[in-house]
């Protein structure tokens, strides 16, 4: 596992000691003009042709009077999961679909991100904390 992070399915679903972050998180696309004249701490960024999505803290978006159209809950899946891992994500998405749940995933560099609307979030944490309890059986 060194440097690279965990690939074995069983020892990532055992081991992903999910964290519930604490504050509602927003989703927002801007322009590049945009998002390079405003002040942003984003949690999370990424670059489409149609603008620049931008995940922020829902206290930064209140600040800045941004529309908020809906509050996420941000889940951090603490083992340092390989890049390179293999069915993973497949397993705990298909668990939330199967609660009706949906989520969004982000993955970095050393750990993988969950945003499941706010109000599921107790509800995507029991189903995450099922998975790793029977992780051969997926």
């Amino acid at each position: 596992m060194k440097g690279g992070g965990e690939k074995d399915l069983a020892t990532l679903l055992r081991e992903m000691r999910p964290f519930l972050h604490p504050q509602a998180v927003v989703f927002f696309s801007f322009a590049k003009e945009t998002f390079f004249s405003l002040d942003l701490h984003q949690i999370a960024s990424f670059w489409e042709e149609e603008g620049i999505t931008v995940v922020l803290p829902q206290s930064q978006a209140e600040q800045l009077n941004l529309p908020i159209k809906g509050y996420w809950a941000w889940i951090t899946l603490q083992i340092h999961s390989s890049l390179e891992a293999v069915g993973f994500l497949a397993v705990i998405t298909s668990a939330f679909a199967k609660a009706g749940i949906s989520a969004n995933v982000f993955s970095a560099f050393y750990h993988d991100h969950i945003f499941v609307p706010w109000e599921r979030r107790l509800q995507a944490m029991e189903v995450l904390r099922t998975i790793s309890k029977v992780p051969n059986n997926h």
